[in-house]
């Protein structure tokens, strides 16, 4: 069964772009990314399939029904996380706590405190006197606190240090085991190369491709580095194949995806003095992806 189904969801502001025709799904159970950089319209779409803007044209389902039309019967069993987090300064982070619970009508006390210790928050504390990442150590909690089915977090991370971004995670995959689907929206790749079984990639409003992880990272893509005895024509490697092509003095680095044979003809044809043929991480290949559809 799929939890989120996005068909041509488009949101536009006057003439200014916003998403278009933005179409994926996400199946129960699994953690989905949803990659791009800063500005590329993953807030956008977040906020436009929760309905808490509303889409130009397209449609989003959460749960099988329209998130517009069921917005709030949806709303009760999803636990969303927004970019940037916004309190009421004056309340202690356990009275804040219990108010988000209400609106769930669940006693959330013995779930607040388990969050509360894995993710280090001291719940008597006052929300004014949060750093940022406390602040956001707040947010993930609030999302979490009502055991919700679905889980939309809209980079997650930003303010929490490395050790506490582990515990998030840990967390994350944990809450997956139970069965809980989770859509997870980040600039960083390695995040989401982490934790993600599949891959949407948007880049200026627009899905460039949607991806298993372990597809993005298939052995058809080689990183190739060859030192050569002479200068060699950049020209030489002008094949099929080959992206991102690098000359620099007597060093040629390219990505390479297809039949690995016709590169190594290439190669045997000219003197070489060194050969690495690597895995290319995920970086290289978003850029690929977002170079290849430009």
């Amino acid at each position: 069964m799929n939890v989120i189904e996005l068909q041509n969801l488009t949101k536009m502001y006057g003439r200014a772009r916003g998403i278009e025709d933005i179409s994926f799904h996400v199946e129960e159970g699994e953690i989905f990314g949803f990659i791009g950089p800063n500005g590329a319209g993953k807030s956008t779409t977040i906020r436009t399939m929760l309905s808490l803007i509303y889409p130009t044209s397209g449609s989003a389902k959460i749960f099988g029904k329209d998130s517009v039309q069921f917005s709030s019967e949806i709303k009760k069993e999803i636990g969303y996380l927004p970019s940037e987090v916004f309190y009421y300064d004056n309340m202690k982070v356990k009275d804040l706590l219990k108010y988000s619970a209400s609106f769930y009508k669940k006693d959330c006390t013995k779930r607040m405190k388990e969050l509360a210790e894995i993710m280090e928050l001291d719940l008597n504390r006052k929300i004014d006197d949060l750093s940022l990442g406390n602040k956001k150590k707040v947010g993930i909690v609030q999302g979490l606190l009502h055991e919700p089915k679905l889980v939309i977090l809209d980079e997650p991370t930003s303010g929490l240090d490395p050790l506490m971004q582990q515990r998030f995670f840990d967390l994350l995959e944990e809450e997956n085991k139970k069965g809980v689907t989770i859509l997870f929206s980040s600039h960083i790749l390695s995040e989401v190369q982490r934790l993600c079984d599949r891959v949407a990639i948007i880049k200026e409003g627009k899905i460039i491709t949607v991806e298993k992880i372990s597809t993005l990272k298939d052995n058809n893509f080689k990183r190739f580095t060859v030192e050569t005895a002479d200068l060699i024509d950049k020209s030489y490697f002008s094949i099929i194949g080959v992206n991102n092509l690098e000359v620099n003095n007597k060093e040629i680095s390219f990505l390479f995806k297809g039949d690995i044979n016709t590169v190594m003809e290439k190669i045997a044809g000219i003197e070489i003095t060194n050969l690495s043929v690597t895995e290319p991480d995920l970086e290289e290949i978003f850029m690929h992806y977002y170079e290849k559809e430009a």
